[in-house]
C-alpha cells in the first residue's frame, strides 16, 4: 500500500488486545492513553515497535544480524506505513527519600567537597565566623582565673563510650601520671576501677593540680600542652570548689558560644546520609512522622463512646480505661462529656500524659487483671504511647496500623534542610549548602560562573576550589 501519512494496524492480539484495529497519523506526536491493563504497552512497544524493529533488523546483512538478534513477530494481522523504530523504555524514578536532583547528578559530591575545603565555619547561634583556639589561646584564658583558685587540668580519653578500659591504668602509670577521673570520681590509677563493658564511660587523665597563683605561665602551659596532646585537642578545667568543669578546644570554637560544638570540616560532614552530618532529629530526612491530634480524637464522641480512636476497638472495661478514669477522677473531668466540651488542659492532658505521676486502681474481675488487687500505673499520654509504639514494634501491620492516626511534618530542628545546625552554619561565601540546593539551575550557574565571584574566594580558595568549581558547573549546564 502506498505511504498515505499514517500507520495502519489491523488485527492486533499481543496480550490484552482483542483485534484491535488502528490509525495513528505519522510524523506527529501521538499520545496512547487507557485505565491499567488496557493494553497501551503492548500496542505501542510489543506490537508496532517489535514489527518496526523486527522489519529493519531483517533488512541487515546476515552478518549483522547475528549481533542484533530478531524479535518475534507480533500477533498482528498487518501493518503498513511503518518505518524502522526505537523506543524508550519508561523507567519510574528512584523513590529513594534520601534521594534529591543533586545526589542523582552527583552534583552535591562536588558541593559536599568544596564546603569541606574552602568552607568557613559560623556559629548555629550567632552566625558569627569561628576560628580555631591555639594552645597560647587556651592558656591566656586558663591565666584568668583568680588567684587562689584551685583547679584540675584534665585530658579526656573517652567521652561516653562502651568499653572496660583495661589499658589504661599501665599505659598512663608508665607515662608518669597518676590519677585519672572516671566518670566524675577521680582514682589514682592503682585502684582504677572495673567497669562494665555495656556501659558507657567518661575518662579524663589528671595532668595537674594546682592552686592559681602569681609566676605559674609556665606551668600551666607545660600542662595544656601535655592535655592537648593526650586529649586530642581538648583541655578541661575542672573546679572543684564551683563543682564545675570547662571545657577548652583547640578545635573551632565560637567566642560567644563556646559550648557549642563545631566539627572539623570533612566531606562526609555535609552528607544527610551519614551520621556525622544528618540532623539527629529526623535523621537526615528532613521530614517526621507524627502523631496528630486531630486524627487521634473524634472530638463529637465522648471517651466512653470511642471518642479515641486508636483505642475505640480496646475493650471499654480494660486496663487502659481504667488508668484514664483515675486520670480523670484526679483532674475533674468526665469520660462521658464529649471530648470537645473537655477543658483544654484535659485533653491535653489525655493527649501527653501526666509524666511520672502514679495513679492507683483496683481491679475487681475476671481476666489478667481481674485479681481484685489494688496497681500503681502512670498515664503515658495518648500520642506518646503511640509514638513510642511505631518506634519499638517489629510488626509491620502495628506500624502501618499507628500510621493512620499520623501526618508527616517538616522537621523542626532542621526545618527540612537534612543537616545538623552547625553544619548548615558552614559558608561558601553567603551561601550554606542547602542555599545552593535550593536555587533553581540558572541561578546556581550564575554563582558558579567567573570562576565563583559570587563566592567570595580569596586567590589560594580560587585555587584549592577551582576544579571542583568546574566540575559543578558543567553538570549545571548539561542540566540546563
Amino acid at each position: 500500500m502506498e505511504d498515505d501519512g499514517f500507520i495502519r494496524v489491523k488485527g492486533a492480539r499481543t496480550h490484552n488486545l482483542k483485534d484491535i484495529d488502528v490509525e495513528i497519523p505519522r510524523g506527529k506526536l501521538t499520545v496512547i492513553t487507557g485505565v491499567s491493563g488496557s493494553g497501551k504497552s503492548s500496542l505501542a512497544f510489543d506490537t508496532i515497535f517489535a514489527e518496526g524493529q523486527r522489519r529493519y533488523v531483517e533488512s541487515l546483512s546476515s552478518y549483522a544480524r547475528q549481533f542484533l538478534g530478531i524479535m518475534d513477530k507480533p500477533d498482528v494481522d498487518n501493518i503498513t506505513g511503518l518505518s524502522p523504530a526505537i523506543s524508550i523504555d519508561q523507567k519510574s524514578a528512584s523513590r529513594n527519600p534520601r534521594s534529591i536532583v543533586a545526589t542523582v547528578t552527583e552534583i552535591y559530591d562536588y558541593l559536599r567537597l568544596l564546603y569541606a575545603r574552602v568552607g568557613v565555619p559560623h556559629c548555629p547561634i550567632c552566625h558569627e565566623p569561628v576560628q580555631k583556639r591555639t594552645t597560647q589561646n587556651i592558656v591566656e584564658e586558663i591565666m584568668r582565673f583568680p588567684v587562689e583558685t584551685k583547679m584540675f587540668i584534665l585530658a579526656p580519653i573517652a567521652v561516653e563510650q562502651k568499653g572496660e578500659f583495661q589499658h589504661v591504668s599501665a599505659e598512663f602509670t608508665e607515662k608518669g601520671f597518676q590519677r585519672a577521673r572516671v566518670d566524675g570520681i577521680i582514682y589514682d590509677l592503682d585502684e582504677f576501677p572495673k567497669l562494665e563493658k555495656q556501659k558507657r564511660h567518661t575518662i579524663e587523665i589528671v595532668i595537674d593540680r594546682l592552686i592559681m597563683a602569681e609566676g605559674m605561665l609556665a606551668r600551666v602551659t607545660n600542662s595544656v600542652e601535655q592535655a592537648v596532646e593526650i586529649g586530642r585537642g581538648l583541655v578541661q578545667v575542672m573546679l572543684p570548689d564551683a563543682n564545675e568543669v570547662k571545657t577548652y578546644s583547640k578545635r573551632y570554637v565560637c567566642l560567644n558560644h563556646p559550648e557549642e560544638e563545631i566539627p572539623e570540616l570533612e566531606p562526609r560532614l555535609f552528607s544527610f546520609n551519614s551520621p556525622q552530618g544528618a540532623c539527629v532529629e529526623c535523621m537526615g530526612l528532613g521530614t517526621k512522622q507524627k502523631v496528630d491530634p486531630e486524627l487521634v480524637l473524634n472530638k463529637n464522641l465522648t471517651i466512653s463512646e470511642g471518642g479515641i480512636r486508636p483505642y475505640n476497638r480496646m475493650n471499654q472495661e480494660g486496663w487502659w480505661m481504667r488508668k484514664l478514669a483515675a486520670v480523670a477522677e484526679k483532674y475533674n473531668f468526665s469520660l462521658r462529656t464529649k471530648i470537645k466540651e473537655l477543658p483544654e488542659e484535659a485533653v491535653h492532658i489525655i493527649l501527653y500524659g501526666t509524666g511520672d505521676e502514679k495513679y492507683q486502681m483496683s481491679v475487681a474481675g475476671h481476666g489478667k487483671w481481674g485479681d481484685g488487687a489494688t496497681y500503681n500505673s502512670t498515664w503515658e499520654g495518648v500520642i506518646p504511647n503511640l509514638e513510642r509504639r511505631w518506634k519499638e514494634s517489629e510488626s509491620e501491620f502495628m506500624r502501618k496500623d499507628i500510621e493512620r492516626f499520623m501526618r508527616v511534618h517538616e522537621c523542626q530542628v532542621c526545618n527540612g534542610a537534612r543537616l545538623k545546625p552547625a553544619v548548615l552554619a558552614v559558608r561558601v561565601g553567603n551561601y550554606g549548602i542547602m542555599d545552593i540546593c535550593a536555587m533553581a539551575v540558572t541561578e546556581a550557574i550564575k554563582v558558579f560562573a567567573n570562576n565563583a565571584e559570587a563566592l567570595k574566594l580569596d586567590e589560594n580558595g580560587k585555587e584549592i576550589a577551582k576544579m571542583i568549581i568546574k566540575e559543578i558547573s558543567d553538570r549545571l549546564q548539561f542540566m540546563d
